[in-house]
């Protein structure tokens, strides 16, 4: 049998903070990664622009031989994957699999909640989608969640504006603006992989008895019971510890950037789509 890393998908940086999980939890794994960085950010697109181009992106990702792929971009899962998943997964390949971020996190975030109170802070995009109040609704049909659009953030983070006026001035605005929503929030989602770089900030800012939940480790685990559950997809992926990285934008710019995100540095190779 062919056996093929297991494809991550974002729309610039983020995604690496969900990939650098994903090594800790399956470090036997091989993972190919791909940044859509000259298009980026997806966070005000049109559903329509998101899903072509993560239908793109997944069909390169096929192409490379992957047969199960991951959109860790919360934008891209809110916006493109049910469409890939119900219209073209079935023309494409009946045997490849896409998944998303925006279930794994609905699946357990009202655990986190000791009031019932869950916040939601993401892109204009995730926030439009409402995908993050259908998931919750399944799981947790009483918790409360309110959501809050923090559309300055990724320009924050891919600028490395984390210490600056300007952070603190974005940040704690959409802070203010979520709680003024529902005061009584006890827990707070990160629905953007860009946000964990922020968290120093974000923590500054928010009331020391909110909890704020970033979505990696999640994801992770997630993955790992999926791949634990499904070994006909399990039994695909090669296990050589190698990890490849591809960007649509500028080599350089990407290298600088994604070791931030990632943890480590790394070089990527040049891709467009």
């Amino acid at each position: 049998m062919d056996k093929q890393p297991i494809g991550v998908f974002d729309s610039g940086y983020g995604g690496l903070t969900i990939l650098k999980e994903f090594v800790k939890e399956l470090p036997s794994y091989d993972f190919l990664y791909l940044g859509d960085n000259a298009r980026s950010p997806y966070g005000e697109k049109d559903f329509d622009t998101v899903y072509e181009y993560t239908l793109q992106a997944v069909k390169w990702f096929f192409d490379q031989g992957c047969h199960l792929v991951i959109l860790a971009c919360n934008t891209a899962s809110a916006k493109a994957l049910r469409t890939i998943q119900q219209k073209d997964l079935p023309y494409i390949d009946t045997t490849k699999r896409v998944l998303g971020v925006i279930r794994p996190t609905s699946e357990v975030i009202g655990i986190y909640s000791e009031n019932g109170h869950v916040g939601v802070m993401g892109t204009m995009g995730t926030v439009i989608s409402n995908s993050y109040l259908i998931e919750i609704a399944k799981f947790f049909p009483d918790l409360k969640v309110t959501q809050q659009a923090c559309p300055e953030w990724v320009s924050l983070v891919e600028n490395h504006l984390f210490n600056t006026k300007e952070a603190d001035y974005w940040v704690e605005k959409y802070i203010k603006e979520l709680l003024q929503k529902d005061e009584n929030i006890d827990t707070v989602l990160l629905a953007c992989t860009h946000y964990p770089l922020l968290l120093e900030k974000i923590q500054q800012f928010m009331p020391k008895q909110v909890r704020i939940i970033s979505q990696g480790k999640i994801i992770a685990k997630s993955l790992n019971e999926y791949l634990t559950n499904h070994p006909e997809i399990d039994d695909q992926c090669s296990k050589n510890q190698e990890l490849s990285f591809y960007t649509t934008g500028d080599l350089t710019d990407f290298n600088n950037h994604a070791s931030v995100f990632f943890g480590s540095p790394l070089e990527a190779k040049g891709l467009f789509l």
